[in-house]
């Protein structure tokens, strides 16, 4: 029997792409710029260059990162790495060397695709021009499924990314699209995020399986965003409120003269939606086409709101999930309409292995008499800036390498573009003078990569740490929104 032939079925993701291109070949699968594979070239790329990984040696549930920027070569090699039952590590394509080097010692994968080999020593790896042999055959590959189908990249509590392996396998149905996301089967979607950010990278990928046309931006532009849904008349389309902004940002007659009637669902999530963006979203778009998302890469709680239920609850993220908790400084669980830490009980059988006990993303917030979540502040530490969490601890720790510096505070200082921006406060030692700005960035291009740079800085002479060694990150932070900006140095 011929994949053609084939009833649809639980499959691995792999043979899904093969099982679309033989319903339809010629069908688009996925656009970037001025290039469209259809799903039929699409799958060819794919096997063909899962035979040239095998005769690397990669096998069923080897880990491979892949560290590829935003584009259709992303897709083509996650699909060829199921297509052999290999389990996908996609990280960010922008590491520096002690970041990649960290990743792979916690991940230890069998290969690393989109790196210069020279800075992988001890490890099989290709660069990111990598090309198959061409004589290698492009026909479909026996099925094989990957026991866990891949791992995404999180922040951690020490300011250094980790890896969350996720116990699902590869298989999917390609007929029934995740019906929580309201995609379809044979649906256009716009999806502007960085490949190797989790939701990006599931839900793009699950569209393939599930035969959607895919349109990928290289870089967000939101004259180009409206291009792209009048071209191909996308119906269900993902944003980060920083883009929703720079979206509206637009002059009106020039953003209202597209026509995005063929819109029915734009999602936003990973930050916080200002009340004016959500609410001048709705009144464009219509309330039952705006829905929101609010997560954690980890999993273990979530909330979805419709814009019709905000207009409702104005400013909340969707109803609490059963159990979900407010917790006061002490531990004790708060009364609705009060502020405290938000708690989750993951669910039994999560997929990352949580127990059933009460977890924190860190974020502050408080429910409503009738169970709606709504946040207060996305964490007292984290600094979200345009959907990207920067976390402190790890670009202090980066200029406390500089000679001269005493400590250092990372904080966020309000951007009506991007929500924050990361400004440092570096306290100077006794006797030396401010640091050149120049040297510090100069600096911190070899051990940051460039988004967790911060874009300010200034430079002091008090202590910037309390008697039990402590930074009071919000008091520093409250003192700088008072305050003028006289005295800060741009680093990028």
């Amino acid at each position: 029997m011929t994949i053609a032939d084939m009833p649809a079925r639980q499959m691995s993701m792999g043979l899904a792409l093969s099982w679309q291109a033989a319903r339809d070949p010629n069908r688009p699968a996925l656009t970037m710029g001025k290039k469209t594979y259809s799903r039929g070239e699409l799958d060819r790329a794919a096997n063909r260059l899962a035979r040239a990984l095998a005769k690397l040696g990669v096998r069923k549930d080897d880990r491979v990162a892949v560290i590829l920027p935003t584009g259709p070569k992303h897709q083509i090699t996650s699909f060829a790495l199921w297509k052999l039952g290999a389990l996908v590590m996609p990280l960010p394509p922008k590491l520096v060397d002690q970041e990649l080097k960290h990743l792979a010692e916690v991940g230890d994968p069998k290969l690393v695709i989109g790196v210069d080999p020279a800075r992988m020593p001890g490890r099989i790896a290709l660069p990111a021009d990598f090309e198959p042999d061409p004589t290698l055959s492009d026909d479909p590959l026996p099925e094989a499924v990957s026991t866990i189908w891949k791992a995404s990249t999180s922040g951690g509590s020490t300011g250094m990314p980790k890896l969350l392996f996720e116990r699902t396998s590869s298989l999917i149905d390609p007929t029934q699209a995740l019906e929580l996301l309201r995609m379809r089967t044979d649906d256009v979607i716009l999806h502007p995020a960085g490949a190797y950010h989790n939701a990006s990278f599931s839900q793009t990928n699950w569209a393939l399986c599930w035969g959607n046309h895919v349109i990928l931006m290289e870089r967000f532009d939101a004259l180009e965003w409206l291009r792209l849904v009048e071209r191909y008349r996308v119906r269900w389309a993902y944003l980060v409120p920083t883009m929703m902004s720079r979206i509206l940002g637009l002059p009106e007659d020039v953003r209202k003269g597209f026509d995005v009637s063929s819109l029915e669902l734009v999602i936003h999530m990973a930050a916080p939606c200002p009340s004016w963006v959500k609410a001048a979203w709705i009144e464009w778009m219509g309330p039952e086409k705006i829905w929101e998302i609010y997560a954690g890469t980890e999993g273990f709680g979530a909330t979805m709101i419709t814009g019709g239920e905000w207009l409702l609850h104005r400013g909340s993220v969707g109803k609490a999930p059963p159990r979900t908790e407010i917790r006061g400084e002490d531990g004790a669980v708060l009364p609705s309409g009060e502020i405290g830490t938000i708690y989750f009980y993951p669910a039994a059988g999560n997929i990352y292995g949580y127990p059933e006990e009460a977890m924190t993303y860190g974020d502050m917030g408080w429910l409503d008499a009738d169970g709606y979540l709504y946040l207060a502040d996305r964490r007292t530490d984290m600094i979200l800036t345009g959907g990207v969490n920067l976390y402190p601890l790890e670009m202090e720790s980066a200029i406390e390498q500089f000679p001269g510096v005493v400590s250092a505070a990372v904080i966020g200082l309000p951007d009506p573009d991007l929500g924050a921006k990361a400004h440092a406060i570096v306290e100077m030692a006794p006797g030396h003078a401010a640091l050149a700005p120049a040297a510090l960035a100069t600096f911190l291009a070899t051990q940051l990569s460039h988004h967790k740079i911060p874009y300010t800085c200034e430079f002091v002479s008090e202590p910037l740490r309390d008697d039990a060694g402590k930074i009071r990150r919000r008091r520093l932070r409250e003192e700088r929104l008072t305050s003028s900006r006289a005295g800060y140095h741009n680093l990028r």
